[in-house]
Formats: structure tokens, sequence, C-alpha cells
């Protein structure tokens, strides 16, 4: 008999050439701030107040080592113009446009996932109304 979890099983070098590929995506694309700096980015280009004022939550220091990382990785680029005072922004690179499916498939899992929560939430909320606590 056959497992059909099994049907699908792909080889040990498919699997170890997908897992590197991951690893070295994660790596360069890890913590909470890089995803949404590219997509903000992405939108428009942005002076550093624009961009700290756009990602609530993140503070001064985050935001410029995140912006040094991800020019560092061309996935943004750092124009500097010469006003007074200096006019600074960042735009995103076409290589930063390549993760726009990713961006995209990301973005429909975390809606698909947040509907999962408060559904999950609401058939907990039901039961207590219901039956009370148990244990």
């Amino acid at each position: 008999m056959t497992n059909p979890l099994m049907a699908n099983m792909i080889s040990r070098e498919e699997c170890n050439s997908s897992l590197a590929n991951v690893m070295d995506a994660l790596y360069v694309l890890n913590g909470k701030w890089k995803l949404p700096l590219i997509l903000s980015l992405m939108h428009s280009s942005k002076r550093f107040n624009e961009i700290q004022h756009e990602l609530k939550g993140i503070s001064p220091k985050v935001l410029a080592n995140e912006l040094k990382d991800l020019e560092l990785n061309d996935f943004i680029k750092r124009n500097v113009y010469p006003t007074t005072p200096v006019t600074i922004l960042y735009e995103a690179t076409d290589y930063s446009l390549t993760l726009k499916n990713v961006l995209n498939e990301l973005s429909n899992w975390g809606e698909q996932h947040r509907e999962k929560i408060k559904q999950s939430m609401r058939t907990v909320v039901k039961d207590f109304a219901e039956n009370g606590f148990t244990k």
C-alpha cells in the first residue's frame, strides 16, 4: 500500500538543495523589518523619517542598520541629493522587485492565517459561552 505523503517525496539531494536555497534567502532577509522595508520602498521612494513613520515600532537605530544591510545586498539604493539640508532618499532596486511574487504569496498566506486565527478564536469563545470553563 502506497502512502500518499510518500508519493510526493523529493530526493535527498533535492531536499538539501531546497533547504540550502531557503537558508540563503532567510539569511539575507532575516528579521522583522527587512521585508516590510522592501515592500514600503517598492511602493515609493522615501526619506528616513517617512519610512520610520510608515513602519510603526521600528527604532531609528534598527532602521539605520536594516537600511545598511539592504543596501549592501542591493535591495535598496540610497540617493544623496546636494540640497540644503542634504536630502537622502531610499528606493527599491530592480533586484528587490524579484521578491514581488514572494511578497504577494506571503501577503496572501498572512491574510489566510489571520482569518484562521480569528475563526479559532470565535470557536473558543463560542465553546466557552456554551460550556463554561472546564478542565
